[in-house]
This record gives structure tokens, C-alpha cells and sequence, in this order.
């Protein structure tokens, strides 16, 4: 199954707290521009029938970066089945007070990865015989 989304998403990782969703900060997996992938340690439960907005603070792990307020709607949920311990919420992001934040850590991403594609490319790790 190929997934289409309408913007880039980004493997990475911060520390998240939603405070009003849980007492424990969760790991950011991933991030766009309309999105993110978060990983709680214990279960969580969401009522998606009400579509309520959480505040998430994200607090990337690259240097230099501040913390990032946005307002997120959970759009789906991923328990761990084995363990019944942790879970994973996808979230759509709505307009919120740190867009800005998020739009320059989102273009900071891009350049990194555009810069990782074009080293690769020059250095390959395979040769021809």
C-alpha cells in the first residue's frame, strides 16, 4: 500500500509533552508540515468521536532549535499488542502559536536531507567493475 500525503514527512526524534493527553512525555517519530507521529510509553486513550485539540510541546533534538508549541487533533492510534504497555498517535497539526517554529524546522530537515542526498550521490558506497 503506497501512502500519499501532501507534505514531506521527516524521520526524527524530541521529546514531546501533551500533558492533557499524558503524565509522561512521549518520543516525536516523525514530523511534516500538517503532521506527526508520536510514541507514548503507557497506553493512552483518545476519543476520536470528539476531535479534541491538544497542546503538544516539542522540544527536537537537534541544537539550536527551541521548543515548539503546536495544536494537534489525534487521527489515529497504534497500541502495542505484545504488551499492551505503550501506544502511538498520529496527529494533524492545526494553526497554532509555533507554525513559524515548525515551518523553519521543517525547511532546516529539507535542507539537511538535500544535503545528505547530494553527498551521497558524490560519494557512493558501491564502486563499478
Amino acid at each position: 500500500m503506497t501512502e500519499e500525503r501532501k507534505d514531506v514527512r521527516f524521520e526524527e526524534i524530541g521529546r514531546v509533552d501533551a500533558p492533557d493527553l499524558c503524565a509522561l512525555p512521549g518520543v516525536l517519530s516523525d514530523i511534516s508540515a500538517s503532521g506527526c507521529r508520536v510514541h507514548f510509553p503507557i497506553p493512552v486513550d483518545v476519543d476520536f468521536e470528539e476531535e479534541k485539540e491538544y497542546e503538544l510541546k516539542i522540544y527536537p533534538s537537534r541544537a539550536n532549535t527551541d521548543e515548539i508549541e503546536l495544536l494537534c487533533v489525534p487521527c489515529w492510534k497504534s497500541d502495542d499488542e505484545n504488551t499492551n504497555s505503550e501506544t502511538e498517535l498520529g496527529f494533524k497539526i492545526i494553526h497554532s502559536p509555533g507554525m513559524k517554529q515548525l515551518e523553519s524546522y521543517i525547511h532546516l530537515l529539507d535542507e539537511e536531507k538535500s544535503k545528505n542526498s547530494e553527498i551521497e550521490i558524490e560519494n557512493p558506497e558501491y564502486s563499478f567493475i
